[in-house]
């Protein structure tokens, strides 16, 4: 090997610049300008976003190959440019803020910033080609490192429409903001015979330990029939049958005439918790600094009533800071699952503990990556969460453990309740399939594996059929049929379709028809054959609830825009927007007769919709 042709640019053999530019302008039109040019483009159902990002780094692979083995430059800068890239974004990955060191943000460092370091070492070679040895060379160590110093500068917010909220490190983050302000604490709590409306201790406020109607008896029901409980209260995570379908409720869709009028809107801590809600009291969980917070505010008027405090903090870069789950209403108690794994139990009205465990360690589980997410479920006298994929039953009464399920690997899927063959039991989606267990016990009636990255909930079909998804490589929607005979409980493929791939947005079934999320964009598929109906509506990594009475899904987008779409399997209708909250958002929307509850990591804000005549 040859290294004295670097000696002078006249003894060495030009620079075969040409295969390392030709490379170059294909990664910037795919990595770059595809994005810009058609945004929502996807091929065979892989969205554009994301194979502009992998083709990148195979572009950028490519650049690498060339500048090694067909560049004709001298070894010493071959060799030694290559090791300045790897030295350059391995020390670079100490100095960055920490919302880009760890988790995916600390992959995705070498996913954003390997291209940009490829292209400059070509940029550089065509420009360098004349230039002496030492200026050559000492430039060739400036502009690698020049070209690592923008991720030292920059802070992130997380993952956000298909890519990466980015932020100069030295602003203020919203939470920072939040901490700042003054005034901000709960007013002292009146007696507690004044607060006529707190939840009570009684049956009427227990919707969740209520007997879940089967789906076709809650089809048929007329909104007479329902209960003021039901239309009057969100008891937690996507509502009184955690399906996301509001019924009772009919509202003027003629947004332009009667638009949503705004009640209030607040700052909030951060966190991916929805609402529960009873009375004139919400309650929700946040983040804010060291302490994480289940929070009950009226919903009048937008007021902190009580906070809760625990001194943990829990922060990943894909999602930020903050609790995941959903408290959850039942019996005067609010039950909340924070994302380090402490379940408190509190009086409703007070805030008061009546018991509190960690989760984590009864169960022997390591804190997830994303945080514990699942939102706590009572049934009876027993009140169950999923440690990630293993589910844990608790002693409603002292918080005692009564049953662990079966291990699973992870789980950001909360547990569901249903009734096949007449036998109660509680469902739990993780990244191994789907698992089924008696709710009094935690024995395992049956299991169904599939292995993918499990998050959104399922749908129950009636007579023992389920609608389940999973996401990853196996991203797609199935439908299995349950059944129980003599011989044990048999679970069966009826079909899977890639018609549906939901990410982390959950879907609802309504009229024979699966309304949700493919990738960033709705669609509709036939439950009956997992036949695809229509695809059109790009709203991001958002959430929907169902208002069955009319067909109408009420959507709130990634972005904070509230749409209405309408669910019918005919085509992609859009009926009305109007832009509810700033800021990326990913949490469930609340509905309670005519008040829409939205919120996200920064802000809340109630809106007041127009209610349609009966």
């Amino acid at each position: 090997m040859n290294t004295s042709q670097s000696d002078s640019p006249a003894s060495r053999k030009p620079l075969r610049v040409w295969p390392g530019v030709v490379i170059a302008i294909a990664l910037v039109l795919l990595r770059y300008i595809a994005p810009l040019v058609a945004p929502d483009a996807e091929i065979y159902s892989t969205p554009l976003a994301l194979i502009a990002m992998l083709g990148g780094m195979v572009f950028a692979l490519a650049i690498i190959v060339w500048w090694l083995f067909f560049s004709r430059a001298p070894w010493v800068e071959r060799i030694g440019a290559i090791v300045l890239m790897i030295v350059a974004v391995f020390a670079t990955r100490f100095i960055v803020h920490e919302s880009i060191k760890g988790g995916m943000m600390g992959l995705m460092l070498a996913f954003y910033s390997i291209p940009i370091i490829s292209l400059v070492l070509v940029a550089w070679a065509l420009a360098t080609r004349r230039f002496a040895v030492g200026l050559r060379r000492a430039s060739l160590v400036a502009v690698i490192l020049l070209a690592c110093v923008p991720w030292t500068l920059v802070r992130t917010a997380g993952l956000y429409g298909g890519g990466s909220e980015f932020h100069w490190r030295w602003t203020p983050t919203p939470e920072q903001l939040l901490l700042a302000q003054a005034n901000d604490e709960p007013k002292p709590l009146p007696p507690a015979a004044e607060m006529a409306e707190t939840p009570k201790d009684s049956p009427e406020s227990n919707v969740e330990s209520q007997p879940t109607p089967t789906p076709e008896a809650a089809t048929t029901a007329t909104p007479d029939s329902a209960t003021s409980e039901a239309q009057a209260n969100w008891p937690g995570f996507r509502g009184p049958n955690r399906d996301s379908i509001i019924r009772g409720v009919q509202i003027k869709t003629d947004w332009a005439a009667l638009p949503p009028v705004e009640v209030w809107r607040r700052p909030i801590g951060p966190g991916w918790s929805s609402f529960a809600v009873r009375g004139d009291l919400l309650y929700t969980q946040e983040q804010r600094g060291d302490e994480e917070i289940v929070a009950c505010y009226k919903v009048s008027t937008g007021e902190p009533v009580w906070r809760h405090r625990d001194p943990v903090r829990f922060y990943e870069s894909n999602g930020g800071a903050g609790p995941r789950a959903t408290p959850t209403l039942s019996n005067g108690r609010v039950y909340a699952f924070g994302a380090t794994g402490i379940l408190n139990v509190l009086d409703a009205a007070t805030g008061k503990v009546i018991w509190s465990r960690n989760v984590a360690t009864d169960s022997d589980t390591k804190v997830p990556g994303w945080g514990f997410s699942s939102s706590p479920l009572i049934v009876g006298d027993v009140v169950i969460v999923a440690a990630a994929g293993k589910l844990v039953g608790y002693d409603r009464a002292n918080g005692k453990p009564r049953w662990f399920g079966p291990a699973h690997s992870g789980s950001y899927s909360s547990p569901h309740r249903t009734t096949i063959a007449g036998i109660p039991q509680i469902l739990l989606l993780s990244d191994d399939g789907a698992t089924s267990v008696a709710p009094a016990t935690g024995e395992v009636l049956w299991e169904h594996a599939w292995a993918g990255n499990t998050i959104v909930q399922p749908a129950l079909l009636g007579g023992g059929d389920i609608l389940i998804s999973t996401g990853g490589t196996t991203s797609a929607s199935r439908r299995i049929a349950v059944s129980h005979g003599t011989d044990g409980w048999s679970v069966q493929e009826r079909w899977t379709s890639n018609g549906l791939k939901p990410n982390f947005n959950d879907f609802a079934v309504h009229k024979g028809h699966a309304y949700g999320f493919d990738g960033n964009i709705l669609a509709s598929i036939n439950i009956e054959n997992g036949k695809r109906k229509w695809k059109g509506g790009r709203y991001g990594n958002g959430q929907l609830v169902l208002l069955s009475d009319q067909d109408l899904l009420l959507v709130l987008s990634e972005e904070g825009d509230i749409a209405l779409v309408s669910a019918t399997p005919d085509q992609f209708t859009e009926v009305a927007r109007f832009k509810a909250i700033e800021g990326k958002t990913w949490n469930h929307p609340a509905l309670v007769r005519d008040l829409l509850l939205v919120r996200n990591g920064e802000q809340m804000a109630a809106f007041r919709l127009p209610l349609a005549e009966r």
